[in-house]
C-alpha cells in the first residue's frame, strides 16, 4: 500500500508507473470481489485514493 509521505518523493515518471501497478492491483481486487474472495474490502477504497493522489501529484508537478 502506498503512503502519502512516499508518494510525494515521486518523479513524475516513478509516479505514473506507480498509478499502473495500482490499476493493475484494482483490476485483481476486482475479479477477487466477484468472486467473494477478498480478505480486506476496504483495500479496494484505499487503492482508488492512492491514485487519485498520485493523479494529483503528476497534475501539480507540470
Amino acid at each position: 500500500m502506498a503512503k502519502k509521505k512516499e508518494d510525494k518523493k515521486l518523479t513524475k515518471d516513478q509516479a505514473e508507473k506507480k498509478v499502473l501497478t495500482l490499476k493493475k492491483d484494482l483490476f485483481n481486487i476486482r475479479f477477487k470481489k466477484v468472486n467473494n474472495q477478498i480478505n480486506n474490502p476496504a483495500q479496494y477504497n484505499e487503492i482508488k485514493k492512492s491514485i487519485a493522489r498520485l493523479y494529483t501529484q503528476i497534475k501539480n508537478s507540470k
